[in-house]
This record gives structure tokens, C-alpha cells and sequence, in this order.
């Protein structure tokens, strides 16, 4: 017995081209719809939409100015240890290669040749002009730190002449001079070593000079031979940066303090590995992670 399906009838298929077919799917003049719908079902569906998407976005934008609300402009949410840049801080070295290699470490020189440390040169006063003009600021001391909200006065003449854009920095005699800091971390505070409680590698001439009131920069060949090739190292104007530059709480006017690290007697034509260190008991040496250090190279001829 052959299936009956209640109010359906055979329809004869269409005889229409696909032409004819797409041209009665935009309109339909037999049912007065357009790409399937009707008027009314159009304006429904997009009153529906409208709706939908306002109330769609209105959430976000609800949802986005709570979020905002909880940021500050100043201070980030998360410090320290529970930020994603801890609270170990690296270090930085100027002058850095240029940008076409810059993930380059090297810094290569012939002092004989104005052109080979031209680009050194003009990257150390890019980053000490505004050092040049620092207003605002107060003169701290061992005892009197910053106003609150404010910064010390980092004194850029102490360095003296060896270190100065009129002596190029060294580069074309054979003694360069690399700017050595520590990476900025907000809140990050220096911790000093207790006395005699000095940690087995470092320096003799820091255990020897140690003050509290410093965090203390060393530098050194990373390898024996890299120590031969090294030679005397001079620290200007000190070894040590006051801890009253610090904590760093993303003060306008705030400039990082360094140390420049002179190289006297480098030896020439050779590849150096140099490997600097900041010195205080909150600070960790780790070389795979450049914590608490950095690492270059140079190379003279």
C-alpha cells in the first residue's frame, strides 16, 4: 500500500532557468518577498538585530568601564614578585648597535676610524640628553632622600672627561667607556648585604669599599681568557649608584641612574666577552636568565 502523507501534493518541478530562479529569489512579484522574505519579516528580523547588538554592546561597554575603573595611570596592578617582570631586576648597557642589528650584543670599533664610532658615540648622547636638562629634581644624600613623588638629582658632571662626549667617549683612543644600569622595576627597592656577609664572588674592591647606601656594579671577562684580554677596569664616577635613586614609583621626571665602566687597556683585535653585575642582597646572578647582569662584546682594532 503506497505511503499517504496528509496535505501534500504532488508538485511539478520547475521548468525555470538558474537565471530565472535567482532573479525570482531576489524578488518574487507572486509573494512580494525579497531574497526570501517579506517586508514585514525583514523589519522584524532587523528590529530583532538592532536590539540584539545594542544591548550586546552596551553589556562590553558596561563591562569595559568596570574594568577600567580598577587601573590606575600611574601604578600597575601587578608588582614585584606577582608581575610577569618579577622583582629581579637585569641590567642595560649603552651605546647598543644599531637598529639593523639589533640583537646584536657586539660593540666593534677601530679607534683609527671616525666613521666606526660615529654611530657609538651620537647612541651615548641621544641617551644622555636629558640628563643634561633634568628639572625638577632634588639634591638627595645619604640622609635625605627625594620630596614624596619626587627625584634626585643625578650629578651627570661627576663623571669627568674621560667619560664626555668631547673626549668620545673614549672610542677613539682604545678606552671605551659603556654605560652600565639597572632596568627599572616599580616599587623595586634595593636590599643591603649585612656587614662581612658578602657574597663568595664578589669583587675584593667591593667587600673592601662596601657602604649599604649603594648598590655596587661590577665588570669582567666572562671566560679566564676574556680576563687576560680585559685589562684594568676604571668605574665612573663610582662603582656604586645611591639607593636613594630607588624605588622607581613612574615618577614624571625620573631618569636611571648608571655607572660608566671605562676599559683602560683592552687588548686589540681581540673578541671580549664582558659580563657586568649589580651587587645587592635582593639581587640574583643567573646567566641563562641575564638576571642581576648583563652581558656584551667588544672588539677593537
Amino acid at each position: 500500500m503506497a505511503d499517504e502523507k496528509d496535505g501534500q501534493y504532488f508538485k511539478r518541478p520547475s521548468t525555470a532557468s538558474k537565471w530565472q530562479n535567482f532573479k525570482s529569489f531576489l524578488w518574487n512579484s507572486d509573494t512580494k518577498e525579497f531574497l526570501g522574505r517579506t517586508g514585514l519579516s525583514w523589519l522584524k528580523i532587523t528590529v530583532f538585530y538592532i536590539i540584539f547588538y545594542s544591548c550586546l554592546a552596551g553589556f562590553w561597554t558596561v563591562m569595559l568601564v568596570i574594568f577600567y575603573q580598577t587601573l590606575s595611570n600611574t601604578e600597575p596592578r601587578w608588582t614585584l614578585s606577582s608581575s610577569r617582570i618579577g622583582d629581579n631586576p637585569g641590567l642595560g648597557f649603552r651605546p647598543r648597535p644599531p637598529e639593523s642589528n639589533i640583537d646584536s650584543t657586539l660593540i666593534w670599533f677601530d679607534a683609527t676610524n671616525n666613521d666606526t664610532i660615529k654611530h657609538w658615540v651620537n647612541n651615548l648622547n641621544e641617551f644622555l640628553e636629558p640628563y643634561n636638562y633634568q628639572r625638577n629634581v632634588s639634591s638627595c644624600s645619604a640622609s635625605q632622600g627625594p620630596t614624596k613623588g619626587g627625584v634626585c638629582y643625578f650629578p651627570i658632571g661627576d663623571i669627568g672627561s674621560k667619560c664626555s662626549a668631547s673626549m668620545n667617549y673614549g672610542y677613539n683612543t682604545r678606552q671605551p667607556c659603556v654605560l652600565i644600569k639597572l632596568n627599572r622595576i616599580f616599587k623595586w627597592q634595593p636590599e643591603p648585604y649585612e656587614k662581612g656577609q658578602y657574597p663568595s664572588d664578589m669583587p675584593d674592591f667591593i667587600k673592601n669599599t662596601y657602604d649599604e647606601n649603594f648598590i655596587y656594579i661590577s665588570c669582567d671577562g666572562e671566560n679566564a681568557a676574556d680576563k687576560d684580554n680585559l685589562g684594568d677596569v676604571e668605574y665612573l664616577p663610582s662603582s656604586g649608584i645611591n639607593s636613594y635613586y630607588f624605588p622607581f614609583i613612574n615618577q614624571r621626571e625620573y631618569l636611571s641612574p648608571f655607572v660608566f665602566v671605562r676599559f683602560k687597556d683592552i687588548a686589540k683585535n681581540v673578541l671580549i666577552n664582558i659580563e657586568c653585575k649589580a651587587w645587592a642582597r635582593n639581587i640574583k646572578h643567573e646567566r641563562a636568565d641575564r638576571l642581576g647582569m648583563v652581558h656584551f662584546e667588544i672588539l677593537a682594532d
